[in-house]
This record gives C-alpha cells, sequence and structure tokens, in this order.
C-alpha cells in the first residue's frame, strides 16, 4: 500500500499555475511519510537499542543472564568488553557484553 502510495505521488502531474505553493504541497505528502517513518520505525529503534546497552552496563557480578544464543548463567566476573559466566558447576565460559540478550529474571517474568 505504501509502495502505491509513493508510485501515485510521483507519477501525479505538475500543477498547472507554476507557483511555490505548488511544489511545497506537492512534496507534503513525502515529507509526511518521511515524518511517519521517523516516529514509528527510526526513533523507538534507537530507543530499543539505548535501553540494551544500559541494561548491560548495569550488570553486576552474581546476576542472571541469558545470551543470545540461549545460554543461561550467572556472571562471575566482569571485565571491560567481556562476562566470565557460571554456565555449570565450576564450568565458565567468558562472552562479549554485547551477547547478553536478557536478564533471567526478565525471561521467568515474561511467562507469567
Amino acid at each position: 500500500m505504501l509502495n502505491q502510495l509513493l508510485f501515485m505521488l510521483l507519477m501525479a502531474p505538475p500543477a498547472q499555475n507554476g507557483g511555490k505553493g505548488s511544489t511545497l504541497i506537492s512534496f507534503l505528502p513525502l515529507l509526511l511519510i518521511i515524518v511517519v517513518f521517523y516516529f514509528f520505525f527510526i526513533r523507538p529503534q534507537v530507543k530499543k537499542t539505548k535501553d540494551a546497552k544500559k541494561f548491560r552496563e548495569s550488570l553486576k557480578k552474581g546476576d542472571k543472564i541469558v545470551t543470545i544464543g540461549g545460554i543461561h548463567g550467572k556472571i562471575v566476573e566482569v571485565q571491560e568488553t567481556t562476562f566470565s559466566i557460571e554456565v555449570a558447576n565450576e564450568v565458565w565460559i567468558r562472552i562479549e557484553k554485547s551477547a547478553v540478550a536478557t536478564g533471567a529474571g526478565e525471561t521467568i517474568e515474561k511467562k507469567s
């Protein structure tokens, strides 16, 4: 539907009076589409990215997490760009901070 609307706007014949107002009016729908895209797609994605970064920076030793690969573990050591997590008794792995999807508590709350 959006493609059809954009096609109709681009293929519309130019106004015959040739005034500056008609040029502005012909570009107004295109500007409106850009504004809608910004507020409904771009802005929420930027906010989501900022929230995820803030969440990852707030994690500390002892927090339970789930990685983007689905590995559940508990943070045992925090480095500058990585975490060491314990996934089983005395089994540690090191992951990048960007690989953390959610806190384990958040996944439990979402299910109930």
